[in-house]
């Protein structure tokens, strides 16, 4: 395993990690998401991310319980939690990016983990109810009082994140770390575009979510919807329609033959084409099996192989050519 900084911040990360959401406490039980997690433990995987609302709360739960169980210690690991959706309790106050939510979301979120302290808080949506001053200084608290190291963003636009970092340094707050987006050969424009001043002039490190397009760039979509796949959840339909548009399942099915010739699986080959670019601290992946965990482990051995005859031939792929 190869570790990276979180942007310009001291703290190291290892290249691929593992994400809670969709799977733990929901789509898998405990026993499989302590198995997933001790195969990427030892494998050298020290970042695992979660979210307040992933599985309504559970997803922590159950995540906090394998590591109590399995005896780490807290100073091996990077853990991270989201707030912004709440959704634990009732009234209006329950989610968004409120003072108010954002230190009971945290003090919920650590009792549910069964820990003192997360290393990474990111705001998990901008919230246009809530002035970006008041969501810095509670942030700012949080850091304050020990209770998380780094603080970020999930979604920001760039001119909300700079402002917020604007706002920090004005009044001796602490500014936002890093930012979480979607990122993979099909999910470009935000970060390649959007946020490359965040990258540029703030030096923020990104831990990206949904590397594989919900699974799409497995290829497993290709031809039907297999039963039992993140895609075939009922509460995950909102996500279907757009996810599996034939314009991604045809890039995905032109990428094939780049991966087949590299000799590893598409999977593995969208993960390492997201190592090749320096922005990225870490690859967040999710697993509901131990094989499909074993199989994103080796995406590491294929970045080498991406070349730039390699990069540009995916680029023609994607265009269709």
């Amino acid at each position: 395993m190869n570790y990276r900084r979180l942007g310009k911040a001291g703290l190291q990360l290892s290249e691929l990690s593992l994400g809670a959401w969709v799977t733990y406490g929901g789509q898998v039980g405990q026993e499989v998401a302590e198995e997933c997690m001790a195969v990427a433990y030892e494998a050298g995987v020290n970042f695992f991310d979660n979210a307040e609302s992933y599985a309504g709360g559970n997803a922590e739960i159950v995540m906090g319980n394998v590591i109590k169980k399995l005896g780490w210690r807290r100073e091996d690991l990077v853990v991270s939690t989201k707030v912004f959706w709440g959704g634990h309790g009732r009234g209006p106050n329950n989610r968004g990016l409120s003072h108010k939510h954002i230190i009971e979301g945290m003090h919920n979120s650590l009792r549910r983990l069964q820990m003192d302290y997360v290393d990474l808080i990111f705001c998990h949506r901008p919230d246009p109810d809530t002035p970006i001053e008041e969501t810095v200084r509670a942030m700012d608290l949080l850091i304050k009082q020990g209770k998380a190291f780094y603080w970020g963003t999930s979604e920001w636009r760039a001119a909300d994140i700079m402002l917020a970092d604007g706002i920090a340094r004005r009044n001796g707050l602490t500014p936002p770390s890093m930012e979480q987006p979607q990122y993979n050969l099909l999910e470009r424009g935000n970060f390649e575009v959007e946020l490359a001043p965040v990258f540029e002039q703030l030096g923020f490190g990104a831990t990206i979510w949904s590397p594989l397009a919900s699974g799409v760039l497995t290829g497993k979509y290709n031809d039907r919807l297999p039963e039992g796949t993140r895609l075939a959840l009922p509460d995950l339909a909102w996500l279907k329609e757009r996810a599996l548009a034939p314009e991604r399942l045809q890039a995905a099915r032109r990428l094939g033959p780049v991966a087949a010739d590299l000799g590893c699986t598409l999977a593995q080959m969208s993960l390492a084409w997201c190592l090749k670019n320096p922005n990225v601290s870490t690859v967040i992946t999710g697993a509901s099996r131990v094989e499909q965990l074993r199989e994103n482990l080796a995406a590491l051995e294929v970045v080498p192989k991406l070349a730039d005859d390699v990069m540009e031939r995916i680029e023609r792929a994607l265009a269709g050519d």
